[in-house]
């Protein structure tokens, strides 16, 4: 599907205000990917900050556009940070986004992210589709933190999660992400499968981390969706561009150059929607 030209004006207002802006991200997230998020987010144009101790992020969160936190490599301080983070972004109605990371395999996580979203009211709540489905309810076939190839969404099997994943967007009002081979978006009325990507980005950790702050990043536009969609948008587009590399190192490299130095005429043109 080519986007039409309201979607694409949409798309590249966002990117362009981030741009201008260069607004404050408030990131937290974990240790593994840390250094990452922060390059990724300053890629887009916006300012990472990656503050967790509990006694200043509600301080960090107040003087942030929006708030990205990750549940990967949990800890107590962690889990109380992101709690008084994401509470505070609520009350100045700042948006935020969840990553799932480990809900499928960890019940403290799965918990714990409840909690979060009946607490906080994130914007956008993203996870691989097995993470998602073991948040709504569903069996799921996690393998640790990645999803498992039987609960795959495909072009054929799109209708199904629509109604699964969208009726649970609907109740917490935000926008869900399934990241994978198709990256799967929805807010319950409208959804999107996104066909760019490479198998090269399952070959270095924390590139899930890395479309949460880059989301993030973009939610500071106020349209949690055209903010999610550009994100999985840009990355899987790099890593199409960057999958010439010849190694995970210098392909890591690459991703990071081609997020920051893709044209917009390019992002548009290679955009694959189904």
């Amino acid at each position: 599907m080519r986007m039409d030209k309201k979607l694409t004006d949409r798309l590249l207002k966002i990117r362009n205000e981030v741009r201008e802006k260069s607004p404050l991200i408030h990131c937290i997230t974990n240790p593994i990917s840390i250094n990452d998020c922060a390059n990724m987010v300053l890629a887009t144009g916006a300012k990472p900050i990656m503050a967790e101790h509990p006694d200043e992020v509600a301080d960090i969160t107040a003087v942030s556009a929006a708030l990205a936190v990750n549940l990967g490599n949990i800890t107590d301080v962690r889990m109380k940070s992101m709690r008084i983070a994401g509470e505070t972004a609520q009350k100045m109605h700042l948006p935020v986004i969840l990553d799932l990371v480990g809900v499928g395999c960890s019940r403290l996580r799965r918990d714990y992210a409840k909690i979060f979203i009946e607490k906080c009211r994130p914007s956008v709540i993203k996870g691989n589709v097995s993470e998602l489905r073991a948040l709504c309810g569903f069996a799921s076939s996690a393998e640790g933190i990645d999803a498992g190839a039987l609960d795959k969404i495909t072009p054929d099997n799109r209708a199904a999660y629509e109604k699964m994943l969208g009726n649970y967007a609907k109740k917490y009002q935000a926008v869900l992400v399934a990241s994978g081979a198709y990256d799967f978006i929805t807010d319950g009325s409208i959804s999107y499968l996104v066909a760019n990507g490479t198998p090269h980005l399952a070959q270095i950790t924390g590139t899930g981390c890395m479309l949460n702050v880059l989301a993030g990043s973009f939610l500071s536009s106020a349209d949690p969706m055209g903010a999610v969609l550009l994100a999985a948008l840009l990355l899987g587009i790099a890593g199409e561009h960057a999958a010439a590399a010849k190694g995970p190192g210098s392909f890591r490299a690459a991703l990071l150059d081609e997020v920051y130095a893709l044209q917009d005429e390019i992002l548009i043109r290679e955009a694959k929607l189904i």
